[in-house]
């Protein structure tokens, strides 16, 4: 089988919904991404065989096939390169990295473009099922569905909620709301120590902004509070009456874009590309969709499993920070040192922009893994619907 090469990844600062990036179409904001993902990796534009773009509210700003759209309003890529959009709910550019690289593995293509977009100021969550169902036209709860999950009549609104299931993982986990506000707390403080050390200036594509002051680039990831105190974290009431989760406990809204470029050992050589990691291994799995938020512990078993390793084998993690709960039971389950995970913050400070945030946390973790001097990194999601996509990577 053919082995697939990540050649790099980069994505955009995260923005706030309704901050800095909210001003930029996100057809826009994903055309950026691969503009600089062609210019920085020196791949012919005409190589890439497709692009597979991750985005979860296909609405709007982001309807009609906003990866052909945004290769339609790229300044690099020729209209002649086709695209497709994927929803895999969080981990829709994590799936789009496992989807190219698969095409990459079966000899099919050779140069393929996995990337993600998400504004969610000009796209807020939810909006295409929240429209159709207040005009009347519908929702995604069959009568075959609710036969099958009898939790659905009795819970309407909330048995396939994320909000739910952060809570129940807390609670099946033992996780305290202290033990959560001081997870979000260090997470803050990682990405600011991180964005004052410069970690993130090899990742992150400057995007063009409008301010009172003038044209801007945006470099810096918008969510992060610099001047974060634990009391502070505390202080947020919580999402609901007796729960443990707060807003501060939880990712942030955000708007921003991200790619990576996947391609085969024979496109390494005819391009001249250096490729900056391995993919070692891809796994998917689903389990219950009440728990939903739970399954990457799962996951992370049976990738591990797959690929012949250990939890220690493995030098730096990204398990998305959908909520404090979810890498804190992720810890407790698979007992990976803390030290090695989310090095650099996770979502609750540098945002969470949906359909941009696998192939986001995938360019942290290979900038963060070669700037250690470390092989071995490991990448996972919790998303919608109890699904989970994890990918092992060997940086080269």
């Amino acid at each position: 089988m053919t082995t697939a090469y990540i050649v790099d990844a980069f994505r955009t600062a995260g923005g706030r919904r309704g901050g800095r990036l909210s001003g930029v179409h996100p057809v826009d904001l994903a055309a950026a991404t691969l503009d600089a993902l062609v210019d920085r990796t020196g791949i012919d534009p005409n190589a890439v065989d497709d692009v597979i773009m991750g985005c979860v509210t296909q609405a709007g700003q982001q309807s009609h096939q906003v990866g052909r759209i945004a290769v339609l309003a790229s300044q690099r890529l020729p209209e002649s390169t086709p695209a497709v959009t994927i929803d895999r709910q969080c981990g829709s550019s994590q799936q789009a990295i496992q989807f190219a690289a698969q095409a990459v593995m079966s000899g099919t293509q050779d140069v393929v473009i996995a990337a993600g977009v998400e504004s969610m100021s000009r796209v807020p969550m939810g909006s295409a099922s929240r429209f159709h169902r207040e005009a009347d036209l519908g929702y995604y709860v069959s009568p075959g569905l609710m036969a099958k999950y009898p939790v659905l009549a009795s819970m309407p609104g909330q048995a396939f909620s994320q909000f739910m299931s952060a809570e129940q993982v807390a609670a099946r986990h033992g996780l305290t709301k202290d033990e959560m506000d001081e997870y979000a707390y260090n997470s803050h403080l990682r990405a600011a120590a991180a964005t004052k050390a410069g970690a993130f200036a090899d990742e992150i594509v400057p995007i063009t902004i409008e301010t009172a002051n003038g044209t801007e680039q945006h470099l810096i990831d918008e969510g992060i509070r610099f001047d974060v105190t634990l009391d502070g974290i505390k202080g947020v009431k919580l999402l609901v009456e007796g729960g443990r989760l707060t807003a501060a406990t939880s990712s942030q809204m955000c708007d921003g874009s991200s790619a990576a470029l996947i391609v085969s050992e024979r496109a390494l050589k005819q391009y001249n590309l250096t490729p900056s990691a391995r993919i070692h291994n891809l796994t998917v799995t689903a389990g219950d969709p009440v728990l939903m938020l739970e399954e990457p512990l799962p996951a992370t078993d049976r990738a591990l499993a797959r690929a012949g390793m250990k939890i220690g084998d493995i030098d730096l993690f990204e398990v998305n920070e959908a909520f404090a709960s979810i890498p804190m039971a992720w810890l407790k389950h698979t007992g990976a040192d803390p030290e090695k995970l989310n090095v650099n913050g996770g979502a609750i400070a540098l945002g969470h922009p949906l359909g941009g945030t696998g192939a986001k946390l995938m360019s942290t973790l290979i900038h963060s893994l070669k700037a250690r001097g470390k092989k071995w990194g490991l990448q996972t999601m919790c998303e919608g619907g109890g699904v989970a996509n994890v990918t092992i990577i060997e940086v080269l």
